[in-house]
């Protein structure tokens, strides 16, 4: 007996058995599955009794939890098997703000179905859904709430919002339908996310991935429709920056961006690589980079990129709207910098239909004192429809410099029908190449106050 008890210590030692993680199944803490009532309480004490044990897998089961707010907390890993849904209820009124912020718009927001509020080593996984309802919020929001849509929409919930944690884990599970923003990541550290599926639209705001002051983040092999921006990276606080990022193989379609930096953008966006990703059914650009509100934007590369049916290529912006996001905790940011960025190999089809009439490539401004410095555009094609005439290409542009930056903020029509750039210093064109449907009496390329280099 004693020198078997010796051979299976040791084989705990060497790790030739290895103890299974431990689980906490929500239907043993009060949860039914059946979509009656809300389950949130039942999938809160499952949570709280795997994070008090030390950590461990909560295991939502097959089967509809009707859900108000819950709450992630250290150690713990929600874990929806196959045919899980965890449905958010459509009383608005039931989800609480763990962290009130101003976004972009200038509305309070917050509220989320799924939170995690400085919290150590908790993820996300599964093959299961969940499923905010967005659609059917808003409409029962509008029949409580006779505010104008402006003033009312920050009520409404994300799906999900991380905020301040440590060692995230998203991988595999499906988010759909939010009632505004679907998934919110907040001054996180060692972020993971990969194999997300995301449908998220029919309501304003529905924005796919935000990535908001966040480091160390690797992004992989997502999939994303939604409402507005697909992949979006913001800082709307100044203590944070987003930092040392990676995203790669992504599929992203969206009625906004498909990958944007800013617009909330107060702390700085440095050392970020995105590659091998296709956007495709766009209504409002494929790459949009901003700073807008003092952030320090440098360090950028982006490459391996298709685009299909895309409104207006690229859009990069220096501005000076210098908002504030967390006006109880933040102060107002002198105008920042826009330096060192790398476009290249992008194959783009411009849509026909777009913002801009007659549809352009490439906008490039900074604001007079401040310039765009170091961009380089490498091994770029844009097939456009043309249809330009002369007196498009005698149009003037506006300075807008404290607006809301936008593609048509600077419409409706722009003087080149390929690159127009304006207040840059350094800018590299490297085998960037214009296709045309039709001709067009724009010029392909302008430069106002500008320093080029073009290289064929």
């Amino acid at each position: 007996m004693k020198k078997l008890l010796i051979f299976i210590m040791s084989l705990l030692a060497f790790g030739f058995v290895n103890a299974s993680p431990v689980q906490f199944n929500v239907k043993r803490y009060g949860a039914t599955g059946k979509g009656k009532r809300l389950e949130s309480t039942a999938i809160q004490k499952a949570i709280d009794a795997c994070h008090k044990s030390g950590g461990g897998t909560v295991v939502v089961p097959a089967g509809t939890y009707l859900s108000a707010t819950i709450q992630l907390k250290d150690n713990v890993t929600l874990h929806l098997e196959k045919d899980a849904l965890i449905l958010g209820t459509t009383d608005y009124k039931a989800y609480s703000n763990p962290d009130p912020f101003t976004e972009g718009l200038g509305i309070e927001v917050g509220r989320a179905l799924l939170v995690a509020v400085d919290a150590k080593n908790i993820g996300i996984t599964g093959e299961g859904v969940i499923d905010g309802q967005g659609k059917e919020l808003k409409e029962r929001h509008v029949k409580e709430d006779p505010r104008p849509e402006k003033d009312r929409w920050g009520c409404r919930p994300f799906l999900v919002r991380i905020v301040r944690c440590d060692g995230v884990n998203v991988d595999g599970v499906t988010l759909k339908y939010a009632g505004a923003w679907t998934s919110h990541y907040f001054q996180c550290r060692n972020l993971t996310i990969k194999n997300v599926t995301i449908r998220s639209f029919g309501v304003a705001h529905n924005d796919g991935i935000d990535i908001d002051g966040c480091q160390h983040v690797r992004i992989s092999d997502c999939d994303i429709v939604s409402g507005d921006d697909a992949l979006c990276f913001k800082t709307t606080s100044s203590k944070m920056a987003c930092r040392d990022i990676e995203v790669s193989n992504m599929r992203l379609k969206t009625n906004q961006a498909g990958i944007k930096m800013g617009t909330e953008s107060m702390a700085p966006f440095e050392d970020i690589n995105i590659s091998n990703c296709y956007i495709y059914d766009t209504r409002n650009g494929g790459i949009k980079l901003f700073s807008v509100d003092g952030a320090k934007l440098r360090n950028v590369v982006i490459s391996d990129i298709v685009m299909d049916e895309v409104r207006t290529p690229m859009l990069f912006r220096l501005g000076a709207r210098l908002t504030v996001f967390r006006k109880h905790e933040d102060t107002r940011q002198p105008v920042g910098s826009f330096e060192n960025v790398v476009i290249r190999n992008v194959n783009a089809v411009a849509s026909d239909d777009a913002q801009l009439k007659p549809p352009s490539g490439i906008l490039i401004t900074g604001i007079p004192g401040h310039y765009i410095t170091g961009l380089s555009l490498e091994n770029i094609h844009i097939k456009l429809l043309g249809t330009g005439t002369a007196e498009d290409a005698a149009c003037k542009v506006p300075e807008a410099i404290d607006q809301y930056p936008e593609v048509k903020t600077f419409g409706p029509k722009i003087p080149a029908y390929g690159v127009w750039a304006r207040h840059v210093r350094g800018l590299k064109l490297k085998n960037v190449t214009f296709e045309l449907k039709n001709p067009d009496e724009r010029p392909e390329i302008i430069c106002e106050d500008a320093d080029v280099e073009i290289y064929k």
